[in-house]
């Protein structure tokens, strides 16, 4: 049976991990140097890096955190933040990153997935979706969630595995930050369009959750989470003792 994946999330401003609700109201929370090196020694599977203001912004992600980061750590490193070509994975790469994150770069050049996939491979193409409910559809939006596309995210998440993509974060926005659990209706709706992995996140406030999570989308590969992990209110290992209590297989 293939193992379930708990991964933590830094979301960088400035330099600095920081954490919001449905995406506002940010906050300081740590430094993402010392938080890494802490995911990295407490039984984390994996761990995601964003720039959350890099695209917003219009300028390149900030590479000296991230090489400072990568040094930290021993698990799989995803990144993302203003990657927008082929030569922006390239640099990321360079810099520690093991996986690249791309998500309003993708948008506006949809291009950008199935080049750097034929360049690196498929299973380094992370295709991130900012995800919500707009007039009864789920759609897609960019520029750290204040832009709506008005695109069909789950077209859109069949449109990344069509071309290149070779694995998907799907972030709900509705449920970011709300510790009221997983977004399960999205979920399954993109696990049913798609057969590459996929992560959730948005939602976690507890162990429940993920045990509600894996239960009721087999299909989910992985949850992410962030506040209840930074904060000290879930411990990773704790965690993973709990899931497989559940039956849920766990790496531990």
């Amino acid at each position: 049976m293939i193992t379930k994946r708990i991964i933590p999330c830094l979301d960088i401003r400035d330099g600095r991990v920081v954490k919001g609700v449905n995406f506002e109201g940010l906050r300081d929370v740590d430094d993402p140097v010392a938080l890494a090196r802490f995911y990295n020694e407490s039984g984390a599977d994996e761990l995601v890096f964003y720039d959350i203001t890099a695209s917003f912004e219009n300028r390149a992600l900030f590479t000296d955190v991230l090489e400072r980061t990568a040094r930290e750590v021993f698990i799989p490193l995803t990144v993302g933040g203003s990657i927008n070509s082929a030569g922006d994975f390239e640099r990321v790469l360079a810099r520690g990153a093991d996986k690249v994150s791309v998500n309003t770069g993708a948008v506006k050049n949809p291009a950008v997935l199935e080049e750097a996939a034929v360049k690196y491979g498929s299973q380094c193409v992370v295709l991130s979706m900012d995800v919500k409910r707009t007039g009864g559809r789920f759609c897609v939006f960019v520029k750290g969630g204040r832009e709506n596309t008005g695109m069909d995210a789950l077209e859109w998440a069949a449109y990344g595995e069509e071309h290149g993509a070779g694995e998907l974060v799907v972030n709900s926005m509705d449920t970011d930050g709300v510790k009221g659990g997983f977004d399960i209706e999205l979920l399954e709706a993109v696990c049913a369009r798609v057969r590459v992995p996929v992560i959730a996140s948005g939602g976690a406030g507890g162990m429940e959750h993920f045990a509600e999570l894996f239960s009721a989308v087999p299909g989910v590969d992985a949850g992410l989470a962030a506040s209840i992990f930074h904060f000290g209110e879930v411990g990773i290992v704790e965690l993973k003792r709990f899931l497989r209590g559940r039956g849920v297989e766990m790496r531990l």
